[in-house]
C-alpha cells in the first residue's frame, strides 16, 4: 500500500489548505487569469511595479522581486502578497487605508519583529501567513482587532517560547501552523480559547514534553501534528477530548512508551504515523481501542523504524496488524529488531505466524 502523501506530508499550500473562504479563492482566481491575459496578449508587465487584479470582491495585489513596494495599496484591496523581500521590518503603518484585506502572505522575507499596532488597520483580516521569517517572539496586542483570523501560519520561524497571551484573541483561529521553529515548551492554556481549532501543527519543533490541558480547549480538531520533535511518551490524557480527530502524526520522535488508553475515544481516525521512534513494546489493549477492524482508518497507518522487540507482549499488536494489513505502509521496513531469532523479520510476517 502506497502512502498518500497529501494525508502524510506536513502541512503546505497545496496539501493542508485551511478552510478559507470562496472570496479569497476567487480572487486568487482571477489573479491568475490576469497573468494569463497579459501574457496571451503579449504585454510585458512593468518589473517596478507589482501585480495587481481587479474583480467585484476587491483588489488583489502580489509583490515579488524586483517589483518595488509601493508606499499605498488600492483601498479594495482583499488579497495582499509581499514575499520574498528579505524585509526585515514593516512599517507600522503598511496597512493603513485597506481595511477590507482578508488575506496577509509576508513569507520567504527575514522579518524579525513586528508592531503590536501592525494589524490595527485590517480588522477583517482572515488568512495571515508569515512562514519563513526570522520572528522570535510576537508583540503583546497583534491580534486585538482579529476577531476573523481563522488561518494563522508561522511556519519555519526562530520561535523558541510561546506565550499564551499572545494569541488569546483568536476566538475563530480554526489552523494553527507553527510548525518548522525552535519550540521546547508551550505554555499551559495555549489553546484553551480556540474552541473552533481543526488542524494543529507543531511538526519539526524541539519539544520534549507537552502541557496536559494542551487540548482541552478545541474539541474538533481534525489534524494534529506533533512529528519531528523530542517526545518521548504519549499519556492517556492528551487525545481524550478528541473523538473527531482523523490525522494524528508522531513520527521522528522518541516515543518509548504509549499509555494503553492513549488512542481510546478517536472514533474517526484515517491515519496515524509512529514511524522512527524507539518503540520496542506497546501496552496491552492499545490497539484494540482503535477497534479489531479500524474502519475508520481509511488512509492507513504506519509503524516502521522502530527497534520492536517481536516476543508475546506484542500479542495484541500482532492480531490487529493482521486484522488490518491491508492499511499497513512500508511493511518491508517495520521489522523486529529481537529477539535475536527473529531479529530483522518482518513484523507482519512474524505476527501471520502460528
Amino acid at each position: 500500500m502506497e502512502k498518500r502523501e497529501a494525508a502524510m506530508s506536513s502541512w503546505s499550500p497545496e496539501q493542508k489548505q485551511s478552510p478559507v473562504g470562496w472570496d479569497s479563492h476567487l480572487s486568487r482566481i482571477l489573479f491568475l487569469l490576469l497573468l494569463f491575459v497579459v501574457s496571451a496578449q503579449g504585454v510585458t508587465p512593468n518589473p517596478d511595479a507589482c501585480l495587481v487584479s481587479h474583480s467585484g470582491n476587491g483588489s488583489s495585489v502580489s509583490c515579488q522581486p524586483p517589483a518595488r513596494i509601493p508606499h499605498y495599496f488600492p483601498a479594495d484591496t482583499v488579497y495582499l502578497a509581499v514575499e520574498f523581500f528579505n524585509l526585515t521590518q514593516l512599517p507600522a503603518n503598511t496597512l493603513q487605508g485597506i481595511p477590507n484585506l482578508q488575506e496577509l502572505h509576508l513569507s520567504s522575507n527575514q522579518l524579525e519583529d513586528l508592531s503590536a499596532k501592525f494589524l490595527l488597520p485590517v480588522p477583517q483580516l482572515k488568512v495571515l501567513d508569515l512562514t519563513r521569517n526570522a520572528l522570535t517572539r510576537l508583540p503583546p496586542g497583534l491580534f486585538q482587532v482579529s476577531a476573523a483570523l481563522h488561518t494563522l501560519v508561522l511556519k519555519e520561524n526562530q520561535l523558541k517560547v510561546l506565550e499564551a497571551s499572545w494569541l488569546h484573541s483568536l476566538k475563530a483561529l480554526r489552523h494553527l501552523d507553527l510548525s518548522g521553529n525552535q519550540l521546547q515548551t508551550l505554555p499551559p492554556g495555549l489553546l484553551a480559547s480556540f474552541t473552533d481549532l481543526l488542524i494543529l501543527d507543531l511538526g519539526n519543533n524541539q519539544l520534549q514534553t507537552l502541557p496536559p490541558d494542551l487540548l482541552s480547549g478545541p474539541l474538533r480538531l481534525e489534524r494534529l501534528h506533533l512529528e519531528g520533535n523530542r517526545l518521548q511518551e504519549l499519556g492517556e490524557g492528551l487525545l481524550v477530548h478528541q473523538p473527531k480527530l482523523r490525522y494524528l502524526f508522531l513520527s521522528d520522535n522518541r516515543l518509548t512508551t504509549v499509555a494503553a488508553g492513549a488512542f481510546r475515544g478517536l472514533q474517526k481516525l484515517d491515519m496515524l504515523d509512529l514511524s522512527n521512534n524507539l518503540l520496542t513494546t506497546v501496552p496491552k489493549g492499545l490497539w484494540m481501542s482503535l477497534g479489531k477492524a479500524a474502519g475508520n482508518m481509511k488512509d492507513g497507518f504506519d509503524l516502521s523504524g522502530n527497534p520492536w522487540i517481536c516476543d508475546q507482549k506484542l500479542d495484541d499488536l500482532y492480531e490487529w496488524l493482521v486484522a488490518n494489513e491491508d492499511k499497513m505502509f512500508f511493511r518491508n521496513d517495520t521489522r523486529c529488531a529481537g529477539p535475536k531469532a527473529l531479529k530483522g523479520q518482518m513484523l507482519l510476517a512474524v505476527a501471520r505466524s502460528p
